[in-house]
């Protein structure tokens, strides 16, 4: 039985492979280089990408389960909402030691939806929805994929939901 919101089964995708898996999955994509960024926002304005359209990925655990939270880059993710939305009776953000077992061939702060070591589920906020251009970090801090949003959606399937800090009060990241 398939999880809602999970990536298909296809196994694992890392960094260096990320352009193969969308090519096999016949998703148009752009791969590109920018100047070294750190943090989602600085990462858009290096790109010249709005940061509306720069989808930050935020790994959390929901109880012992791994969870991927996106974002676009000038927001923060309510961990409230986000809870809710997963059904579960906590979340925490993950801590390095987790991200790097997680995502081992990644930067630390450089990880996607599609560059983790197991199949997440995914919850992505509903403002990200039909963007015409969806641009997030290929596991390094200069490499980056742009997609458009429907793309993403059909590869990824996420669970589409309002997780935006400023909605309710909450803890945010």
């Amino acid at each position: 039985m398939a999880i809602p919101g999970a990536r298909p089964q296809e196994g694992p995708v890392r960094p260096r492979s990320l352009d193969e898996f969308l090519r096999k999955s016949h998703i148009p994509f752009t791969a590109f280089r920018h100047e070294a960024a750190f943090g989602a926002q600085h990462e858009a304005a290096r790109s010249h990408v709005p940061g509306r359209s720069w989808a930050k990925t935020v790994i959390c655990f929901a109880g012992d389960e791994p969870i991927a939270a996106v974002v676009p880059a000038h927001c923060k993710v309510d961990l409230d909402l986000l809870r809710a939305a997963a059904q579960a009776p906590a979340l925490r953000l993950a801590v390095e030691q987790e991200l790097a077992e997680l995502c081992p061939d990644c930067e630390l702060g450089a990880v996607s939806p599609f560059t983790t070591r197991t199949t997440l589920r995914v919850f992505v906020d509903r403002t990200l929805v039909g963007e015409p251009e969806m641009v997030f970090s290929a596991g390094t801090h200069t490499d980056a994929i742009r997609m458009h949003y429907g793309d993403f959606a059909d590869l990824i399937r996420p669970l589409v939901c309002t997780i935006i800090a400023g909605s309710v009060a909450g803890e945010i990241v």
